[in-house]
């Protein structure tokens, strides 16, 4: 079954149909339905109009890219976390997030899902602080002070005096050793 219109057609629907059939034209119906909220969400963080609409279009491609990938049951709370994030990381990369965010920024999620979201962070938050010192020095540096510090790899690389592609280094094979030791 092709995609015609289906502006009445619900979310869950659209997402059924393209895991069915993988035809990206369910997406091209279902995606623009978010352009108002994930530019909202990104003004919300990056404070500029044109950044703003660049990373909706980024976020796009990465919940295509995504969705062939998984299936995601919560669509709307998803694709707020996946812009969210986005920012985020490109708040970080331009040195721009400080210790703490302000989290009174748009809440979307309902509450027993948001519950067991904390829940399961939590649990991950747990076996990961038990991973870290099983990390060699330099990588449990860089992974506390990117993650539990919030700072950006200049400011990591200002304060362990290890050079940027060291500190990437160091946080990308922290990241894996901590994975594998989690699993």
């Amino acid at each position: 079954m092709k995609p015609q219109s289906h502006n009445d057609t619900n979310d869950n629907e659209l997402l059924q149909n393209f895991y069915n059939d993988h035809n990206n034209e369910w997406l091209g119906i279902l995606l623009p339905r978010y352009t108002l909220l994930l530019l909202g969400v990104c003004m919300k963080y990056l404070k500029n109009e044109q950044d703003a609409k660049d990373c909706v279009q980024q976020i796009f491609l990465k919940v295509i890219n995504e969705l062939h990938k998984y299936k995601v049951d919560y669509f709307k709370s998803w694709i707020y976390m996946i812009a969210k994030n986005h920012c985020l990381m490109q708040l970080r990369e331009k040195g721009k997030i400080t210790a703490e965010l302000n989290e009174q920024i748009i809440r979307v999620p309902d509450e027993a899902e948001e519950k067991n979201s904390f829940i399961e962070k939590d649990v991950l938050i747990h076996k990961m602080m038990s991973a870290i010192p099983q990390l060699n020095e330099e990588q449990q540096q860089c992974i506390h002070l990117f993650y539990l510090q919030k700072k950006s790899y200049a400011e990591i690389a200002e304060i362990t005096g290890f050079t940027m592609l060291q500190v990437k280094s160091y946080i990308q094979n922290g990241k894996r050793n901590l994975r594998k030791l989690i699993s």
